[in-house]
């Protein structure tokens, strides 16, 4: 009889990290392990995933374990930060121990979407001799030029009022008083008392590093950290997903360091491919398992298995935040492919632009996801704002990275580069294909040990922007836009005063593909999208009288959790910039509610971010309730020099 086991998985330090195995009958014997690690707390916050862990065990006969990782949930230690030193620690140690149940037969796969695709690259470069496989879903193999905190040397500023502000309250929630048993209130309050925002360290740590390079496989700081990884590497991405990247880049790398690889990159947001938007949509759990039946079952791994990439294009579709279908066909190859060529096309200058903060709102943030974060919108309003190359299409079909080659200059020591790539219908509609964006202080690289300069106002330079990966097929009769501003607001941050720039000319590289399409014939994923609107709140406000812009976001939900308990979510978010200033914030609460039989636990944090040449004003409040009495208060407030 299948069974759901909780365990406690004890760490060499005395830590002991909470644990949920969803284990096959006894029947079938020994099985694969299926590991996923996250922060999210699995019995309440994100319990509901539990149906897949069930499915996985059930119907293809995974044995598997979600982990509550170190201080978070009901595992004991302390959170100090995402991915942090001693996260690799323990899971290689879980790894151990999983491998060494009887249940298991000493073959163990790491998974998971986001964070847990993050950990399972990153555990996949220890090398624990019990995994044998990864499946990595929306991951990055770049932490500071490709995750939710800096990109292209800008800070992210709509991020904040998400997922950078949502850990702080989130870290310090108690553990679930059913599974830890006695004394959680104790915990609790340690928790209150010692955790601190993992914000902090993320806006102190505003230069590449070696703070980012933990974690990142596109470097170890001694050469390329895909030659640590032996095991087989799945890799799921979306090119509504902001971790795009980790596509042609990371299969070139993981294919010459001789890592088995396959790489399946669909239209999707930051979401289920079974239930995301935009489809088409396909049963991930049958394409995962499937990898890991290949690697993890008996004999599995001497049949030979085809290194490979399947890859949707892309084509013309009318953009639209919440689109359900994106049109579009499949290909298969490998990758680098002997079908992939350049073709570079030109652009004349000088043109001038008196740079508005606020242009980027109709793709105000590269990571669509569940609602309200959702898809880039009609981009001609941003055009017109812009300066902008145009090219006849000609049935050009992309397949990478895209580089855009400008030589600029300003009339102020900061200023930034936005560079969107458009396929432009014949009505006027633009719709948004990739992007690019450069804090222009890092034109000499993003990368340590370069360090961002001040430009010379007036000086012309020359620089390179490499767009976001991407797949996509113009159609004949169609136009190729190439708009060039001054911001990417709110998706990173504007400059902090006014400028003007002047591009010179430059040209556009495009990695252009000649491969043919090819019917997948992959498990069907649902019919629609799961996503649901109602409730939802996502706006952007121009106040005429005050010149300023706001994008805000109010959503949340109440649902049932483990234990006879209840949880409910609110957040709400604004940014908002100054057009004539250019000064600009960020402002989020967040409240958590977790309700138990005779027990009601609450915590809600407030932050606000202002912006300026200067640096950056940070000040985070957290308040914790246990029923009606406040049992802490704490509040920080720092400024993080640029």
């Amino acid at each position: 009889m299948a069974t759901e086991l909780e365990v406690r998985v004890p760490m060499a330090d005395g830590v002991e990290l909470a644990a949920t195995l969803y284990l096959p009958d006894d029947d079938r014997g020994p099985q694969p392990c299926l590991l996923e690690a996250l922060p999210y707390r699995k019995d309440d916050l994100t319990s509901s995933y539990a149906e897949s862990y069930r499915r996985l065990r059930d119907q293809f006969g995974y044995a598997v374990c979600r982990l509550d990782l170190r201080g978070t949930g009901s595992s004991s230690g302390d959170p100090t930060d995402e991915y942090q030193e001693a996260e690799q620690s323990d899971l290689v140690a879980v790894i151990a121990w999983l491998a060494d149940q009887d249940w298991c037969d000493g073959n163990v796969g790491m998974w998971g979407t986001s964070y847990s695709g993050f950990n399972s690259l990153q555990i996949a470069a220890e090398r624990p001799p019990a995994l044998k496989a990864v499946c990595a879903i929306y991951a990055s193999d770049d932490r500071w030029t490709d995750d939710v905190h800096w990109r292209g040397g800008a800070l992210r500023l709509v991020d904040l009022v998400d997922y950078d502000h949502y850990m702080t309250p989130m870290t310090v929630l108690p553990p679930v008083p059913a599974v830890w048993g006695d004394g959680w209130r104790d915990e609790w309050r340690r928790r209150l008392e010692t955790v601190e925002p993992w914000m902090l360290t993320w806006l102190r740590e505003n230069r590449d590093g070696p703070y980012w390079r933990h974690g990142s496989l596109r470097s170890d700081g001694e050469g390329n950290g895909y030659d640590r990884i032996e095991c087989p590497v799945m890799l799921v991405a979306g090119w509504a997903d902001g971790y795009r990247n980790n596509t042609f880049r990371t299969v070139a790398a993981l294919r010459e360091a001789g890592v088995p690889h396959r790489l399946l990159a669909g239209p999707w947001v930051h979401a289920d491919p079974t239930t995301a938007y935009p489809g088409p949509r396909l049963d991930l759990d049958v394409e995962m398992v499937a990898w890991f039946d290949h690697w993890l079952r008996d004999g599995g791994s001497k049949t030979p298995q085809e290194d490979r990439v399947e890859v949707f294009v892309r084509t013309a579709t009318r953009p639209a935040a919440f689109l359900d279908q994106h049109e579009g066909y499949w290909v298969r190859d490998t990758w680098p492919s002997a079908m992939s060529s350049t073709e570079t096309l030109a652009f004349d200058g000088p043109s001038s632009l008196v740079v508005k903060p606020d242009i980027g709102t109709a793709a105000w943030i590269d990571c669509g996801g569940h609602l309200p974060w959702g898809l880039s919108g009609d981009q001609r309003e941003d055009d017109a704002y812009s300066l902008t190359f145009a090219w006849p299409a000609a049935g050009e079909v992309l397949f990478g990275h895209p580089v855009a080659r400008l030589r600029v200059s300003a009339d102020a020591p900061l200023a930034s580069l936005s560079v969107k790539l458009c396929d432009v219908f014949a009505d006027g509609a633009s719709a948004l294909v990739t992007r690019g964006s450069l804090d222009l202080t890092y034109r000499d690289g993003v990368h340590a040990p370069a360090e961002p300069t001040p430009l010379v106002p007036g000086q012309v330079y020359d620089v390179a922007i490499d767009l976001d990966a991407c797949a996509y097929a113009f159609a004949h009769g169609q136009t190729i836009r190439l708009s060039v501003a001054g911001s990417d607001w709110p998706n990173t941050i504007a400059p902090p005063a006014p400028v003007t720039l002047t591009v010179h000319g430059g040209t556009l590289d495009l990695p252009i593909y000649d491969g043919t399409a090819w019917e997948p014939g992959f498990a069907p994923g649902a019919e629609t999208s799961s996503e649901d609107p109602a409730g939802v709140s996502w706006t952007t406000t121009r106040d005429v009288l005050r010149q300023t812009t706001t994008c805000s976001v109010r959503h949340g939900s109440t649902y049932d959790v483990p234990h006879d308990g209840t949880a409910t979510e609110e957040y709400a978010g604004d940014v908002i910039v100054d057009n004539v200033t250019f000064a600009q914030h960020a402002t989020a609460s967040c409240t958590y509610r977790l309700t138990w039989p005779g027990i009601e636990v609450r915590v809600t944090s407030t932050m606000r971010i202002d912006v300026s040449a200067e640096g950056y004003d940070v000040v985070i409040d957290v308040t914790a309730y246990d029923g009606d009495e406040q049992v802490s208060h704490r509040e920080w407030a720092e400024h993080v020099p640029r």
